[in-house]
């Protein structure tokens, strides 16, 4: 009987091995109570979707703003200043080091490519993996259509939405600080960049089958259809009503796929929290304050200074003071849906960016990057997967 709990960890792991197409949609700066309350402006997602599969509660960011938690669900590393502030100039990553735990050491952005990703392990494991990027390519003078970034060390000119207009008729509102695959030269060195990091449209006719349906998919959003602006340059609400709109019209495309159907798990999850405080001490300037909670022993890595932080950027004119008081990215709850998991399942159990890619990683047999791999960190367990 002392074995008990681990031998209920090792068959759910098993168990989860069945699971063979992967689905993650992530939304933008939204803390749970706001999502998941009675008031919530996505019914949608609180309400149908949840009743539907698992309602994770403890689900938590593991930094803010944006940049870093994308680069910790797809490669376990943590934070460097700019990775940690979005890199408004997208900057090579100069690597000094690698700590005993796999963590770089080093400033920038783009890491080089000895720091591997969840798409290099996939690929020599035999799994086939893609990247779908709302408006991507929609301003070729910006970014291209395929694996679109800046060019090395230059201003991230997608770093603010750009309206529609007689040049750019659908405007352009892709953000590459929401796409992690563009910051790994593993990954935009690669004839694969082009042909797995795509835009958005590419969606429905690679779901049609299960032979053309990657084994791991992550969906990134538009600024406005991810809930980040509020309102957006195209004339939509934005934030949550607009998130809300975008799942009403892509999870059941997803959910109705035969690679879904067949063995699939759909994971919607938030990148960050929104800010625990908001002040305008004068025109022109907004100062956000995050609380930056933590979760499941997270550490903060080797590349960040003392906490509390404060920064300033730019935004649409607006001068914007960051202030952090830690380095978390506080609670944002998550949504699960597969026919592994039996619908209203309600989850208590604490998770982060970290243990996202830890389930993923042993879903498909492979190993733990980074903070993965850390000590006494569980991946998704029987209290979410209770239909195995």
């Amino acid at each position: 009987m002392v074995t008990a709990c681990g031998s209920s960890s090792s068959v759910a792991t098993l168990g989860q091995q069945q699971i063979k197409h992967v689905f993650v949609i992530t939304l933008e700066n939204e803390n749970y109570a706001t999502t998941f309350g009675a008031k919530s402006k996505a019914p949608y997602l609180a309400q149908t979707l949840a009743s539907q599969g698992a309602l994770v509660q403890q689900y938590y960011g593991t930094g803010h703003v944006s940049l870093d938690n994308y680069i910790a669900m797809i490669s376990g590393q943590s934070p460097t200043l700019e990775t940690d502030n979005d890199c408004p100039t997208y900057q090579d990553f100069s690597l000094t080091g690698m700590t005993p735990d796999g963590q770089a050491i080093g400033t920038g952005c783009v890491y080089p490519a000895s720091v591997k990703t969840l798409p290099d392990q996939l690929k020599s494991a035999g799994y086939t993996w893609k990247g779908y990027q709302g408006d991507m390519g929609n301003d070729p003078t910006r970014e291209a259509a395929t694996c679109g970034h800046p060019t090395l060390n230059t201003t991230d000119l997608t770093q603010a939405a750009e309206a529609p207009s007689a040049a750019v008729p659908l405007g352009d509102q892709y953000a590459t600080r929401h796409n992690p695959f563009m910051y790994f030269h593993s990954i935009i060195d690669s004839p694969d960049c082009g042909r797995n990091v795509v835009n958005l449209n590419r969606l429905t006719t690679d779901l049609q089958s299960i032979s053309t349906t990657a084994n791991f998919n992550l969906i990134t959003p538009n600024l406005c259809d991810d809930g980040h602006d509020g309102p957006c340059v195209n004339g939509q609400p934005g934030g949550l009503t607009s998130a809300n709109a975008f799942l009403q019209k892509w999870v059941p495309v997803i959910t109705a796929s035969p690679a879904f159907q067949q063995d699939g798990l759909l994971i919607i999850n938030f990148d960050e929290s929104s800010y625990a405080t908001v002040t305008q001490p004068s025109a022109g300037e907004t100062d956000l304050t995050f609380t930056g909670t933590t979760c499941c022993s997270q550490q903060p890595g080797p590349n960040l200074p003392a906490f509390p932080q404060s920064s300033s950027l730019s935004y649409k004119g607006l001068t914007i003071k960051l202030t952090k008081q830690s380095f978390g990215g506080d609670q944002t709850g998550a949504v699960m849906i597969s026919k592994f998991i039996k619908p209203g399942t309600v989850s208590k159990v604490q998770y982060n960016h970290y243990s996202m890619l830890r389930s993923i990683e042993d879903i498909f047999q492979l190993g733990h990057l980074g903070y993965a791999a850390q000590a006494g960190l569980v991946g998704f367990g029987p209290d979410i997967f209770t239909n195995l």
